[in-house]
């Protein structure tokens, strides 16, 4: 089953590369930490934006929900990856007190593109609207006494779907707390979430595959940015978890190449309960960090 939404796509393309935060030389996090008003940026990057014009997929052919009768699918392995994100700012800072309230949106595509027989469709799409709280102290304070200083924790309520009817919908809502460390040019973020209930459950397991949260890893040099993510590795005893691991590097100004690479269940919401491989390389304008 596949389906298109193309408008929908270039609306926020154009969103994006027409925000001020686009091709700016400093990030959101330093845009804050700098004390500028926020006002002068209304929005700001969020997750990591890229584009992945060679991603491929290796199981893609054998997921039964593309299969037809007779066991064939019209998906190629090869297909476009993006992902945009970006947050608007509710309020900043609270006299002295560093908190901030933001609305978040995250949206990552998987486009057939070189799939002209049948028409270069859209095969899934994942729609994240969220809202939150930052924590975001203006000094730097010791994590337990180590050199890991506490950059911020925050709090929110996510939806995540692709839009899709029955049987193909899936969808679910959580919150989250979630933190980040830094030492030196290393990172770690952790998030911890629980599911909330739905009286719609289209995928009453997608605890089983996406668990309890998430840590990542990063490390930033020169320009160049190493990550790696785990997802429900530990609680599912190393068989339904993901790994996901992207490096990106200075290229042409603001634009960095980015490799990604994702092993595991998930990689979709409609792969949420099929294990995959994929590696994609292409573009990014906000980077992990």
């Amino acid at each position: 089953m596949f389906f298109k939404v193309k408008k929908v796509h270039f609306i926020f393309w154009t969103i994006l590369f027409f925000s001020p935060t686009a091709f700016s030389e400093i990030s959101a996090f330093d845009q804050f930490s700098s004390g500028e008003s926020t006002a002068q940026f209304p929005m700001l990057p969020h997750k990591p934006t890229y584009l992945l014009p060679f991603n491929f997929n290796e199981k893609i052919q054998d997921y039964l929900v593309y299969q037809d009768e007779n066991g064939i699918t019209p998906a190629q392995r090869t297909e476009i990856k993006y992902q945009v994100s970006f947050k608007v700012p509710i309020f900043s800072g609270i006299g002295d007190f560093p908190l901030s309230a933001y609305i978040a949106y995250t949206q990552v595509s998987f486009w057939q593109a070189y799939n002209s027989d049948f028409s270069s469709p859209f095969r899934e799409t994942n729609y994240e609207p969220e809202t939150f709280l930052y924590w975001q102290p203006y000094n730097e304070y010791s994590f337990l006494g180590t050199d890991w200083i506490i950059k911020r924790f925050s709090l929110g309520l996510v939806h995540q779907s692709n839009g899709l009817s029955l049987p193909d919908s899936r969808s679910w809502n959580r919150s989250y707390a979630g933190a980040v460390f830094e030492n030196n040019n290393f990172y770690i973020a952790g998030k911890y979430w629980h599911r909330l209930d739905d009286s719609e459950d289209n995928n009453p397991d997608i605890l089983d595959y996406y668990g309890n949260g998430t840590i990542s890893l990063a490390y930033s040099k020169d320009g160049h940015t190493f990550s790696i993510t785990s997802r429900n590795n530990i609680q599912s005893q190393f068989t339904k978890g993901s790994v996901s691991l992207s490096w990106s590097f200075p290229v042409l100004g603001n634009f960095k190449g980015y490799i990604q690479a994702f092993s595991g269940y998930g990689n979709s919401l409609i792969e949420y309960n099929v294990h995959t491989n994929t590696i994609g390389i292409g573009i990014s304008i906000i980077d992990f960090l």
